[in-house]
C-alpha cells in the first residue's frame, strides 16, 4: 500500500510519502479485517557522512511486525560501522547496502514461500562531488539488485510506486490497469501493448518540464500527488492505502537532506 514520489529536478530531489500502514487482523473462521496506522515514517534519513542521501518505502509494510524505519538504527550500527567514519559511499553504494540488510532482515522473518507484494524502496541522493542527483530502485524480496532511474547526469524525471490509481491517472491519463485490461481483452501480443503504451504517453500524457522545474515546484508535485490520492480514497470505495500526515524533504548537492514537512510527536489531542 501507500504512495512514495521521489522527483530528480535540477536544482535538487525531493521525496515524499504518506504516512498509513496498513495490516490484516485475523481472526478464526472470520474475513481479515484491514487495519490501518496513521503515524508510519516511510521517508528514510540517516546520520552524517551519510545525510546526503535518503530512501522512501512502499508496499508491503512490515517484515515481520516491524516497519522499514524502525530497522534503520541496526542498519547504521551493522553496517556502517564497520566502514571508515569518515568515509561517504557514493548512492549507488549504499543502496546495495540498504538492500543487502534489508534482504537479510527479510530471510530471518519472512518463509520462503511468500508470494505477496515486494517491500520497496527508492534511494536517492548525491555523490560527493556530483552536480546532480542519483535515484536508485530496488524491492525485497524479487529485485534486490538497486536499478538506476533516470541514470543521464541530466536526465530528470520522477519516480514513484505503490498505490498508483489516482496519481497514474493524473499524470499519464490512464489507471495503471488499463494496459493489462487492454491486452486480454485485444489478445495483444507485447510489441502491440508497447505501441498502445507509446501512443498514449505521447497523445494523453500530462506534460511536466522536469528540466526546468524548481525545487519549490517539485516539492508541490510531490506533495499533490499524495494529497489528491488521499482525498479521492476517503470518498471512494475500496482499500484507503494512503492516509496520514505527508513527510517531505528535498537533497540538495550543497545543503544535503532538509525536512520541508515532517510530522512531529506530540501530546494528547484534544478533540470538541
Amino acid at each position: 500500500m501507500s504512495l512514495g514520489v521521489v522527483i530528480k529536478g535540477p536544482e535538487g530531489i525531493v521525496l515524499a510519502a504518506d504516512s498509513r500502514v496498513t495490516l490484516e487482523a485475523r481472526k478464526e473462521n472470520a474475513p481479515p479485517l484491514p487495519v490501518n496506522f496513521d503515524n508510519a515514517t516511510k521517508l528514510l534519513s540517516f546520520s552524517k557522512p551519510h545525510n546526503f542521501v535518503s530512501a522512501v518505502t512502499y508496499g508491503v509494510a512490515v517484515i515481520g511486525l516491524r516497519t522499514a524505519h524502525s530497522f534503520v538504527p541496526e542498519f547504521e550500527n551493522l553496517i556502517l560501522e564497520k566502514l571508515e567514519k569518515k568515509k561517504r559511499l557514493t548512492v549507488k553504494k549504499y543502496a546495495e547496502k540498504l538492500s543487502e540488510f534489508f534482504m537479510d532482515r527479510w530471510k530471518e522473518a519472512v518463509p520462503d514461500d511468500y508470494s505477496g507484494p515486494n517491500m520497496t524502496f527508492i534511494v536517492s541522493g548525491y555523490d560527493l562531488g556530483s552536480a546532480y542527483g542519483k535515484v536508485f530502485l530496488f524491492q525485497i524480496p524479487e529485485q534486490p539488485d538497486p536499478e538506476s532511474r533516470n541514470p543521464g547526469e541530466k536526465e530528470f524525471g520522477m519516480t514513484w510506486g505503490g498505490q498508483l490509481q489516482v496519481a497514474s491517472r493524473l499524470i499519464h491519463g490512464y489507471d495503471p490497469d488499463l494496459i493489462r485490461i487492454i491486452r486480454d481483452e485485444l489478445d495483444l501480443d507485447d510489441s502491440q501493448i508497447t505501441r498502445v503504451i507509446q501512443a498514449l504517453r505521447a497523445k494523453i500524457e500530462f506534460p511536466i518540464p522536469y528540466q526546468v522545474l524548481p525545487l519549490q515546484d517539485c516539492v508541490n508535485l510531490a506533495t499533490f500527488l499524495i494529497r489528491s490520492t488521499i482525498i479521492a480514497q476517503n470518498l471512494a470505495v475500496g482499500i484507503r492505502g494512503v492516509g496520514g500526515p505527508i513527510d517531505v524533504a528535498t537533497i540538495t548537492r550543497t545543503k544535503g537532506l532538509e525536512h520541508i514537512q515532517e510530522k512531529k510527536i506530540h501530546g494528547e489531542i484534544i478533540y470538541q
